[in-house]
């Protein structure tokens, strides 16, 4: 509305300056005796009274201000007139256009147009004359044909400029979002202030947005990080043909489809040169032409971003001390003791789950996973990478997941593994120092301090690694002299900081390190909050560490007496397995540290074979040990069903885990059984002290590391566009329950335990190796 024929209060005051209407998208009906009503695409306004009557038939914009109450003052009074007309101003209903105006420009007097621009509320007459006088720059990338977008955009109303030439809007047509040439055309755009609008004009599946703002909000880099984290099976195509960008895609499409992508394109940008703003046009819109479904996806920056934002961020992060502070633990209890109940996790993070711009494409229930588990997946697991080709069979790990109580818990906890996955990734920006060890001094730890393989695995490496086995992988012994890249990790026993290889603390994009070092994800943890994720990043680590002493020493550990810890779960796993005909039971884990370990086991009866699966967990409450051990359990059931109802055979077909499934019994693996001279374990068997902030967890577990002799080092991997915290913690000495066979705490423990009498020899070690 241009404001004619009002005075600077705001009242309208009769004159002949401006015709007056209705705007163009409000057609009025009068129904005399009732109301009238004005109707359009978006509903029914009711008017109510004489003066509506009266007025609605004389604003049909032919007539000014002042010759509409001439009209009207026969019924109606020029002062209820005037107020009349005000009030329907001011609701936005009325629209003035300068009386005497020439015709203007074509298409600036389109009633369609007009109606179009009033009803997104904004002045139809002076939309459609400035866009008369607009242009939007066209930048079609290599093998895009502009013609069809610039036949579009002229059927809008809108010429087009030179690519360059328009300071409004470039209007960029793509094939691909990660065509490399899109990021020359932001950092142009981004050097000249210009916004522009990214499209993929494609007829199967068109992409429409953002609009990228110089000035604000993410750019092209932001949203290509984020895309590229979907397109990993890409990856062996591109580096196999040289490519520095995805590859080609044969066109798929029929004219229609192109058709609709072109004048979603050129809409966005007309409404964009117009002057609407809503929150919307910073998202992208993807469109399947096939199903006919729409679905709008957030693009956020990213505050490390090395174009928009800070690329020192994350090594500040890394490389400062690690302080914790206050954490009171929420009331919920479940699998754990944090400070979020799941529900509030979800709902803070669950924008970063989504098909386009999420780090996880969606969480769903685990496939054949029975009524009483409920576990869930949340993609590809990025610190599964297969060193051979038989590797990529192990489908234990291959995939992110996560295990709970209920449905709730478990989706946090899948969502939780895959950002802790992503985090631990290498995305190049994390510190690095490169030099030898030798040249590191003190501050550098060996690797295999953490590694820990015997020099016997490395004399046999080659037979070690022809097993095929992504777990048992054994490298090459590490060059003291050579250099390589290593990160800061902070010690909270020694309050300083130490250095471990690079390779070790993230994951590599699918290249091995030149040190032939890598990294698992034992000790990385994501959590509520940093302390959180630090408890259980270490309590995995005293998981694993506990399990490596049972398994490869093949010790008999007490049984947990189920009957003792009364519990919905422990009810609803001892009758669900039971209805599969499985037995289920619990042995003690517990090492040195004192914190319950627990491991649940479960074999079929009656059958040819057992198919013995297991699940650890530990904490220290043993109640929640053993909730983490059975839901873990269940994770791994479905893996022994077969994929089909009625079907033989295993639901996966990792080589390790079918040939334990097909040939292992409680028989000829006596160490899966119970002690049966020790007394079975109740809740009260452990010496358990509940504290009500994670500050004091942390501060336990500081002094029960620093009693041991040991180190707590521990790497701060959050990333600054995710928030969840993420942890990876390292004590170096303490045991991975895959085989790393060298000497110390392996063969020390369980004689300190008084498990056994002396070590085992290296020789006599379970040569069976947990695959999990």
């Amino acid at each position: 509305m241009t404001g004619a024929g009002e005075h600077e209060a705001g009242t309208l005051v009769p004159d002949d300056s401006a015709l007056v209407g209705f705007k163009h998208h409000l057609s009025p009906v009068v129904v005399p005796g009732e109301a009238t009503y004005l109707v359009s695409r978006r509903g029914v306004t009711a008017l109510h009274g004489t003066p509506a009557e009266v007025l609605a038939p004389l604003l049909d914009g032919s007539r000014t201000l002042r010759g509409v109450l001439s009209e009207a003052e026969r019924r109606l009074p020029t002062e209820e007139a005037v107020t009349s007309l005000d009030t329907l101003a001011r609701s936005g209903l009325l629209g003035f256009r300068p009386a005497g105006a020439p015709a203007g420009p074509p298409g600036c007097c389109d009633p369609a147009a007009e109606a179009y621009w009033d009803l997104a509320g904004l002045d139809g007459c002076q939309v459609s004359a400035e866009l008369a006088g607009a242009a939007v720059c066209l930048e079609a990338l290599p093998g895009i044909d502009p013609e069809p977008v610039r036949r579009a955009c002229r059927e809008s109303g809108v010429a087009v400029a030179a690519p360059g030439s328009a300071r409004g809007l470039t209007l960029v047509l793509c094939d691909d979002y990660l065509t490399p040439e899109l990021a020359e055309v932001d950092a142009r755009h981004r050097a000249s202030g210009t916004p522009w609008l990214l499209t993929k004009v494609c007829g199967t599946d068109p992409w429409i947005g953002p609009v990228f703002r110089p000035d604000s909000g993410p750019c092209w880099n932001c949203l290509a990080q984020r895309l590229r984290g979907h397109r990993r099976s890409e990856w062996p195509v591109q580096r196999a043909l040289g490519l520095t960008g995805p590859p080609k895609r044969p066109t798929a499409s029929l004219a229609a489809g192109r058709a609709i992508a072109v004048h979603f394109a050129v809409l966005e940008a007309v409404k964009w040169l117009a002057g609407m703003r809503y929150p919307t046009q910073g998202m992208v819109h993807t469109l399947d032409t096939m199903l006919l479904s729409a679905s709008s996806h957030p693009v956020h920056r990213r505050p490390q971003c090395p174009v928009c934002g800070d690329p020192e961020l994350v090594a500040r992060t890394v490389c400062a001390p690690f302080v914790p502070v206050s954490r009171p633990k929420t009331a919920h209890q479940g699998n754990s003791h944090r400070c979020a109940s799941p529900q509030e996790m979800l709902d803070r993070y669950r924008h970063l789950v989504g098909p386009v711009t999420g780090i996880v494409k969606g969480i769903h229930r685990a496939p054949r996973t029975p009524d009483f588990v409920d576990s869930y997946l949340s993609g590809h697991n990025l610190a599964f990478n297969p060193h051979s080709l038989a590797g990529l069979r192990a489908g234990l790990r291959a995939l992110s997941g996560g295990k709970g109580l209920d449905p709730t818990e478990a989706q946090v906890s899948a969502l939780g593994e895959a950002v802790e996955r992503y985090s631990g990734t290498r995305h190049g920006d994390e510190p690095v120092v490169r030099d030898s060890l030798r040249g590191l001094g003190e501050a550098a730890v060996h690797p295999n301090d953490c590694q820990l393989y015997d020099s016997r695995q490395f004399r046999d490496r080659e037979a070690w690694n022809a097993r095929g086995s992504h777990f048992q992988y054994v490298p090459r012994p590490f060059d003291e002299g050579g250099p390589t890249e290593w990160t800061p990790l902070w010690s909270l026993t020694g309050n300083r900081q130490r250095l471990l290889p690079t390779s070790m603390l993230y994951f590599s994009h699918g290249t091995p390190a030149d040190d032939g070092l890598h990294a698992d994800s034992n000790g990385n943890a994501a959590g509520s909050s940093a302390e959180d994720a630090l408890v259980q990043g270490f309590l995995e680590l005293v998981e694993r560490d506990a399990v490596a002493l049972w398994w490869y020493n093949r010790t008999r550990q007490p049984a947990v007496d189920l009957d003792a810890f009364p519990a919905p779960e422990v009810d609803r796993f001892r009758e669900g397995c039971l209805r599969l005909g499985r037995e289920l039971w619990v042995l003690d884990l517990t090492s040195d540290f004192g914190i319950p370990v627990l491991a649940a086991l479960s074999r079929r009866t009656g059958a040819p074979t057992e198919d013995v699966i297991f699940g650890f967990g530990a904490h220290f409450d043993p109640r929640v040990a053993l909730r983490r051990a059975l839901t873990e359990l269940g994770q791994i059931l479905p893996a022994v069903l077969p994929r089909r109802p009625g079907a033989t055979g295993y639901g996966i077909d990792d080589p390790e885990a079918c040939r334990w499934w097909r040939t292992a019994t409680t028989t000829n693996q006596p160490h899966l059984l119970p002690d049966r001279a020790s007394t079975p374990r109740t809740p009260w068997s452990w010496a358990v002290t509940h504290h009500g902030d994670l500050l004091d967890d942390v501060t336990a577990i500081v002094e029960l590391v620093r009693s041991r002799g040991l180190e707590l080092l521990v790497l701060d991997q959050t990333r600054p566009d995710l928030e969840l915290p993420v942890v990876k913690v390292v004590v170096p000495g303490l045991r991975h329950f895959w085989a790393r066979l060298a000497p110390g705490r392996l063969y020390d423990v369980p004689v300190a335990l008084g498990r056994l009498e002396r070590p085992t020899p290296y020789e006599l070690l379970n040569p069976i190796p947990l695959f999990i």
